[in-house]
């Protein structure tokens, strides 16, 4: 029997009802290395405030979904009222094994493009949509066709992302951390799991320093019920909050680790090696075998930090920016 895909080219529409489990299920087929669960495809897109049911573009061959292209652009601000009006996201694309080899993959991204072009986005970034990114950006070595696609539509990488994991057994809190730890205590610094009250000077310091999508991600963690002992703040001898780290924060998932933050000035001063391994203490306590995350610099203060704690590469993922003029 002959794959209908093979002669009729598949139509390109906007979301419908009773798409999703298909898309999910197609998804599956095409990124087995990153499959996506049905409550994950709920939370991260279905119910994103900015999501459109027009800028998720599908592909369907008869009554069966082949492909789909997402396109999003800020509907709601991340902070203050500022909707970002030139910036636009594709924060992921497929196309079903048994519909590839045949245009589908550029003329979903095409269509993508032109529908966020047609709502005035003149910038479009792979994948670094905050706060729902499925990746952070493109793994060029698992999808080296997908990389080669981007490419040729005028994609540019900005920078690597790197995700890391390190192993949790047989974990020891190690004896200089123990030492500069005291030494912290001892100068009037104070670590702790946060209590209700501080989570207003939390915020502050995740949104001011570090971006409003890190405040988001913990004010909506928590409200979604993830526990403030998955949570280590630092205090100066002032009193003011200079740092924090937790785990716990993606998703409801114990093992990843992250975000953690600590104010420039406070850099050097062995402040971040302490709550890293602060949470990675109460990680283990709660039978955790490993540690890992998606998204540091891997040349930044921060990768030299994990790498020195035991952390290893796993993936690198490609932020991909187009402009306008591209292509």
């Amino acid at each position: 029997m002959t794959d209908r895909t093979t002669t009729t080219p598949a139509g390109i529409r906007g979301f419908r009802a009773g798409d999703g489990p298909q898309v999910v299920e197609a998804w599956r087929r095409s990124a087995p290395a990153d499959p996506i669960t049905p409550d994950r495809f709920r939370t991260l897109v279905l119910l994103d405030p900015n999501f459109d049911p027009e800028g998720l573009r599908v592909a369907v061959d008869g009554d069966r979904v082949v492909g789909a292209a997402y396109a999003v652009r800020r509907l709601t601000p991340m902070a203050g009222t500022d909707l970002e009006p030139e910036q636009g996201w594709i924060p992921f694309f497929f196309v079903a094994p048994a519909a590839r080899g045949r245009g589908l993959g550029r003329r979903l991204l095409t269509d993508a493009l032109d529908w966020l072009h047609g709502h005035g986005r003149t910038r479009v970034d792979f994948a670094s949509y905050t706060p729902n990114y499925v990746f952070p950006g493109l793994d060029a070595e698992a999808y080296p066709e997908a990389a080669g696609l981007l490419e040729s539509l005028g994609f540019r990488t900005l920078y690597a992302a790197a995700a890391m994991d390190r192993v949790l057994v047989g974990y020891r809190f190690p004896d200089e951390v123990t030492h500069r730890l005291d030494q912290l205590t001892g100068q009037g610094y104070r670590f702790a799991t946060p209590a209700d009250d501080d989570l207003v000077d939390l915020l502050a310091l995740a949104g001011h320093h570090f971006g409003p999508d890190w405040a988001c991600t913990i004010r909506a963690c928590l409200a979604a019920g993830t526990p403030l002992d998955r949570i280590v703040v630092a205090r100066d001898p002032a009193g003011r909050m200079v740092g924090w780290a937790m785990h716990g924060a993606f998703d409801s998932v114990d093992e990843r680790f992250g975000p953690i933050g600590v104010l420039e000035e406070m850099r050097g001063t062995g402040l971040g090696e302490v709550l890293l391994h602060l949470v990675l203490e109460r990680m283990r306590a709660l039978r955790a075998h490993s540690a890992w995350f998606l998204w540091t610099g891997a040349q930044s203060p921060a990768g030299h930090l994990y790498r020195k704690t035991g952390f290893t590469t796993t993936r690198v993922f490609r932020v991909l920016r187009r402009e306008a003029s591209a292509g």
